[in-house]
């Protein structure tokens, strides 16, 4: 039976933050399949259009998943998300990998996870302006993508190497196929080559 991963979507959600990593994870030949939880069952709107029907919400996540996905978008910095603490703190708790890109980092610095642990995030003057009570400054990397303790962040433009750093923690594929996996998308087929 496959593991699930979830991902917490919301009006206005980042689709294509999460896109590279689902593919990968919903595959046949991986032992995950993904799941959508939010706070309600209600549908939700991406930013690009899509609306979808969540799986879970807040109040009946499985007991058993194997991985959190925050996905970016304007809500946090409104403070619309704050209801999907419990889960969060359930998956922290219970040694779960979380990984959070863009805003979605932000909360994570506001509630304290990122104050002792390698993290980055969109930028740091940003982060502290949308998370008063984060104090992990000095943990902060200027960096694409960051793993530590499970927990895995990405700035808003980094969807790709958040995808590469969470299929490595997560072991899905040989490391050496997912650096492959990463430089063909990264680079393409004719890497150097323009568009004229």
């Amino acid at each position: 039976m496959k593991k699930e991963a979830l991902i917490f979507i919301f009006d206005g959600y980042a689709d294509w933050e999460p896109s590279y990593l689902c593919t990968e994870l919903n595959s046949q030949e991986s032992g995950y399949t993904v799941k959508t939880i939010s706070l309600d069952k209600a549908p939700k709107l991406s930013m690009g259009g899509f609306k979808v029907l969540p799986d879970y919400s807040v109040e009946d996540f499985p007991d058993e998943f194997s991985l959190l996905i925050l996905c970016g978008g304007y809500a946090w910095m409104e403070q619309k998300n704050n209801g999907v603490l419990p889960v969060v703190e359930y998956a922290v708790k219970h040694h779960i990998p979380v990984g959070a890109i863009c805003n979605a980092v932000n909360f994570m610095a506001e509630n304290g996870y990122l104050n002792t642990i390698r993290h980055t995030g969109n930028t740091l003057e940003f982060m502290k302006s949308q998370a008063p009570h984060y104090i992990g400054d000095q943990y902060f990397l200027e960096q694409q993508a960051v793993c530590d303790s499970g927990i895995i962040t990405a700035n808003g433009s980094a969807a790709l190497e958040f995808a590469k750093e969470i299929l490595i923690f997560m072991k899905t594929k040989p490391e050496a196929d997912i650096a492959e996996w990463y430089r063909l998308h990264k680079t393409g087929f004719y890497p150097g080559s323009n568009s004229n």
